[in-house]
């Protein structure tokens, strides 16, 4: 018996953002990935429904074939995240339908070599692990819950997860762990994979597209029902969800940045919802929202091990920079008698910027609103284009040969070392330094194999790495984030430095110091006592106060174009369209150019996200081709991570 199916063509353009009727067999459901004809082009689309039935008047072409099926919840996930985030069916469809074709069977490669050993055996819990692996129990069995596992670094959040992973196996549920990183997180992949074996799969888009279909496969089979991954594991095929765990829950690296920009956070509390699973996030710095919505399962301090001594360098007072002297007194330390030392510096290249001390000029990209960044090679990098010039020997705009390095980034640390403490083993973990596929948890496993060594690098390196023999951690400039006009801007700042001071004696009292020029700031103040509940206290009064997450949702609709009249012509029809939607509109407002274009944004304050996002998602459908003929790109960014 034929039937007709209404299926939405994974494409992304918002002018076929509707569903299409085809023919197909009376044995096709609804999340059959079949492959259709659009246009006169093959196309793979998603069934969403079917009727006995075409529409009236429309002629229904058969399907080609049937690629797959997605289970049910996926589907509705999927949708559900189209109209959350003001985006697309075709292209929230795209992140849970597989890639195209698979051309051998195998193994991926980014995940056996680089995982880091773990123990083959449960480890005896402490009296909070088994009070917080009893409710998630109970949870599971009572269908599902959304949970703050919360507790110092060290305090047994991993071995929480692994526990509860292994009762969602014996029901015969599968289970989803999600990192911020995968590049990053080794040694969560060798723990899971040293009690489970080969029922892990990993998921992340360093795969290639054969490599992720075989484990997608595995995954749909249930030969693997436990999932490590980053953001795009949330969307895996497990055919019986049982728990997710979001682990350092507060990381940024949990938003998408491209359309649809959905956050895994976000998602994997929906997918839970759908499937009666268990949300589980963990930190030891949590975000606000998750804070003030979340039940708490509370760990408390570190397992053994009192926590690190932290000491605030006011480097107002201090002649050297980068490197203090109350820090090259400690590297000293480390240098003398053995061990490892982390360093943060969150900033790439040698200096941040190349000045004229005599006109004042800061060498700029020309495709972009940020000044160019002095790297090694003696070449200037934008860090947002990626173009490359060499450095000039004199002004370009004044003539003077009086240009001053402003600043330090990774690289000059790297050299100062090198020149202060060359006893140490040097190692950089920051974006120029790992830029191919497997190099970071090379560089980690060599830094960890190191018996005198010291680990320079961005906000990489405060990524939940556990190295039992750190004994001091250093931020050399806690400032770095403060100044970023951001109302997340304290909240970063907090968790990145109080994370740092994690990464220290994870075995015996370590050593923290934080480099600042502003030590009475509350964010580094709070975060040198390590008091997380002081903060989050502060910072949730203050967001009450101005509006702000958790107590009302941010939609931000992102323009970009050639020519800056016309970013800001759409926004401006963009918010005329929005009139009497549930919503505080701010803007529009023009941002700094990027990659040659002009941008501007226009944010909405509202208690009702999803409503406010669907509506932007209709108006800038409906102006699909005015837009493309200008030029102009749009995007529906609901909850950003910065504004």
């Amino acid at each position: 018996m034929t039937q007709y199916a209404s299926v939405y063509p994974l494409v992304t353009t918002r002018a076929l953002a509707r569903p299409f009727t085809y023919e197909v067999p009376d044995d096709v459901g609804r999340g059959a990935v079949v492959a259709v004809r659009l246009g006169g082009a093959r196309q793979r689309g998603v069934v969403i429904g079917l009727e006995d039935a075409p529409p009236e008047g429309v002629e229904a072409a058969p399907i080609e074939r049937v690629v797959e099926s997605l289970p049910a919840p996926l589907v509705e996930l999927a949708l559900w995240l189209s109209d959350y985030y003001g985006s697309t069916p075709g292209r929230a469809l795209a992140l849970v339908a597989p890639p195209k074709r698979a051309r051998r069977k195998e193994l991926p490669q980014p995940a056996e070599r680089d995982s880091l050993g773990g123990e083959p055996e449960p480890r005896a819990l402490t009296a909070a692990q088994e009070r917080a692996l009893a409710r998630l129990r109970g949870a599971l069995g009572e269908g599902g819950g959304h949970f703050l596992l919360y507790g110092a670094t060290g305090s047994g959040k991993t071995e929480v997860y692994l526990q509860a992973a292994a009762d969602a196996l014996e029901r015969g549920l599968g289970v989803i762990v999600l990192v911020p990183e995968i590049a990053l997180a080794p040694q969560t992949v060798g723990r899971f994979r040293a009690r489970f074996g080969d029922r892990v799969a990993i998921l992340h888009s360093a795969l290639t597209e054969a490599e992720r279909r075989d484990e997608r496969e595995r995954i749909a089979s249930g030969a693997a029902p436990i999932v490590i991954g980053a953001r795009s594991a949330v969307f895996a095929p497990l055919p019986r969800l049982g728990v997710i765990c979001v682990d350092e829950e507060h990381d940024a690296g949990y938003k998408q940045e491209s359309d649809p920009r959905y956050d895994a956070r976000t998602v994997a509390a929906k997918r839970a919802s759908l499937e009666g699973a268990v949300a589980v996030y963990g930190s030891a710095t949590p975000r606000p929202e998750s804070w003030e919505r979340l039940e708490r399962l509370e760990l408390g301090e570190r397992i053994g091990v009192r926590r690190p001594m932290v000491r605030t360098v006011d480097l107002r007072g201090e002649a050297g920079y980068p490197l203090s002297a109350p820090l090259l007194a400690e590297l000293g330390k480390v240098a003398e008698g053995g061990g490892k030392a982390i360093l943060l510096l969150n900033r790439r290249g040698v200096a941040p910027a190349l000045h004229c001390r005599a006109c004042g000029e800061t060498r700029r990209c020309a495709n972009c609103d940020v000044a160019l960044v002095l790297h090694r090679d003696d070449a200037l990098h934008c860090h947002h284009c990626g173009v490359v010039e060499p450095a000039p020997e004199s002004c370009p705009a004044c003539g003077s040969v009086e240009l001053a390095r402003i600043g330090a980034g990774t690289q000059r640390l790297e050299r100062e070392l090198e020149a202060h403490v060359p006893e140490l083993e040097r190692f950089r973990l920051d974006a120029d330094a790992i830029d191919r596929p497997g190099e970071p948890a090379a560089t980690l496993r060599r830094f960890a194999d190191s018996e005198h060594a010291v680990l320079v690098g961005t906000q990489m390196v405060a990524k939940g790495h556990h190295f039992a023999d750190v004994s001091l951690a250093a931020v050399i400039d806690a400032d770095t984030g403060l100044g970023v006009p951001d109302f997340r801007a304290e909240e970063r700042t907090f968790q990145l430095v109080t994370q740092l001071a994690g990464r220290s004696g994870r075995d015996a009292p370590g050593r923290v110091l934080v480099q600042t020029f502003q030590p009475e700031s509350r964010a580094i103040a709070f975060a040198a006592r390590q008091d997380v509940e002081g903060f989050l206290a502060g910072e949730l009064e203050r967001r009450r106060e101005l509006g702000y997450p958790p107590y009302r949702h941010l939609v931000r609709i992102l323009v970009g174009g050639p020519e800056r009249e016309d970013t800001m012509r759409a926004l401006t029809e963009l918010a005329d369209g929005l009139a009497g939607a549930p919503a505080e509109l701010l803007g529009p407002a023009a941002l700094f150019r990027l990659r040659g274009r002009h941008r501007a944004q226009l944010v909405a304050k509202t208690d009702r996200p999803r409503e406010v996002a669907s509506r932007a998602g209709r108006l800038l459908a409906a102006a699909a081709r005015a837009m493309r003929e200008a030029e102009l790109t749009a995007v529906v960014d609901v909850d950003p991570q910065s504004i």
